[in-house]
């Protein structure tokens, strides 16, 4: 009767199997070394199946209650080391980097918001607005402003006007002369239509002009001498033959 009871024991034990461990301080210094032994064991065991298992590389260090050092490392513990320090150092500058490149931007863009809050401001008071705001002193200021603004306006216009006469005056000059130009040349073109409708009338009067043949025969009268008298009936003898 007693082997059924031993057994549903045994059988309720291995049912309930290893229960959950409360994470705190083991108080019987037995238990604890022994504790520590198995979980530094099986805490080295993983790190070398991680290193193996991942390529990664793995660095283990465990200091024990009284004082004993234990260590695993795939490569090196030092090297390790090192390279943690490195990494651990760029991640902390790119941090120390980005916060004061974040501090510098928040800053400019409040000086510029601040800026351009006042531009805004000025502009409306110089066209006259939001004016009650101002003291007497900044009233004063704002109205020196204003009157050396306007004698800025006032001479950068009269400089325009002048240079904008000045421009009209050459320019006048220059058509004047063009102008002259363009008539002395009307001039002579006209003087050589008038030299050319002369030259042909002359030969128009020339051609118009019966040509004088002179037969052997003919012995013109007018180049006889007068001091020979003739009778009429031998003058029309020689004009007739």
């Amino acid at each position: 009767m007693e082997l059924p009871n031993q057994a549903q024991e045994g059988s309720s034990q291995k049912k309930m199997g290893r229960g959950k461990i409360e994470i705190k301080r083991i108080e019987n210094t037995t238990n604890r070394q022994v504790t520590f032994c198995k979980r530094r064991n099986g805490l080295l065991k993983k790190a070398y199946e991680l290193s193996v298992l991942c390529d990664a590389e793995v660095a283990l260090v465990v200091f024990s209650s009284r004082g004993r050092l234990y260590e695993y490392a795939n490569n090196s513990v030092r090297a390790t080391i090192e390279r943690y320090k490195k990494a651990s150092a760029a991640s902390t500058n790119a941090e120390s980097v980005s916060e004061v490149n974040t501090q510098f931007y928040q800053q400019e863009s409040s000086k510029l918001r601040r800026q351009i809050r006042d531009i805004q401001n000025l502009n409306r008071h110089i066209l006259g607005e939001a004016l009650g705001s101002l003291s007497l002193k900044e009233l004063k200021n704002l109205e020196g402003r204003l009157e050396k603004g306007l004698s800025r306006v006032r001479s950068r216009k009269h400089e325009t006007l002048f240079a904008d006469v000045e421009f009209m005056q050459k320019r006048e000059i220059e058509l004047q002369n063009h102008n002259n130009y363009l008539r002395a040349k009307i001039a002579e073109h006209e003087r050589a239509q008038q030299q050319q409708q002369s030259n042909m009338m002359q030969g128009t009067l020339c051609d118009s002009l019966p040509s004088q043949s002179y037969d052997r025969n003919f012995f013109p009268v007018n180049l006889i001498p007068s001091d020979q008298q003739y009778s009429r009936q031998d003058q029309t003898a020689l004009q007739l033959v």
